[in-house]
């Protein structure tokens, strides 16, 4: 009975043991994979703030060509303005010559002209303003809607 109750004895050690080693290689291979997981979705966040830190960085460049593209137009307004106000530039608009018949509109004269003599009129100061004033809303808007075609080009790289 002793020896039997030995034997039990050391056939309850013996699979205390390998259940044992069987535990630990789980216990190892979980926390490894644990690891690996871990690791994984660092490396998943670090690529996701490197794509969103290079977007940032193209929408600031879009922005800042943007700004330069309106303050640019917005100078060159302000500067034909003053030329129309200052008398220093006048608006003219080419007249077809056979709907001018009678209509005593002077032709173009010097060498710097592109019309060739067509008929030219003259506009009013105040309408040519009214008329820079529409051509900067225009300019404006477009200079804004291709910061939004860039700004959606760069969220869709």
């Amino acid at each position: 009975m002793a020896l039997a109750l030995a034997g039990f004895g050391s056939a309850w050690q013996f699979q205390d043991w390998r259940y044992g080693r069987q535990l630990a290689e789980q216990a190892r291979l979980h926390g490894e994979t644990l690891n690996r997981l871990a690791m994984a979705g660092a490396n998943a966040q670090k690529a996701e703030q490197d794509k969103r830190l290079a977007l940032e960085q193209r929408l600031a460049a879009s922005e800042k060509t943007h700004f330069e593209k309106m303050t640019n137009a917005q100078k060159d307004q302000a500067r034909l303005r003053d030329r129309l106000a200052t008398a220093d530039l006048r608006l003219s608009v080419l007249i077809d010559a056979d709907s001018a018949g009678s209509c005593d509109v002077p032709k173009a004269t010097g060498a710097g002209g592109v019309d060739h003599a067509a008929v030219r009129a003259r506009l009013d100061p105040a309408h040519a303003q009214r008329i820079i004033a529409i051509t900067d809303t225009g300019d404006r808007g477009l200079i804004a809607l291709q910061a939004c075609q860039a700004y959606v080009k760069a969220l869709a790289q």
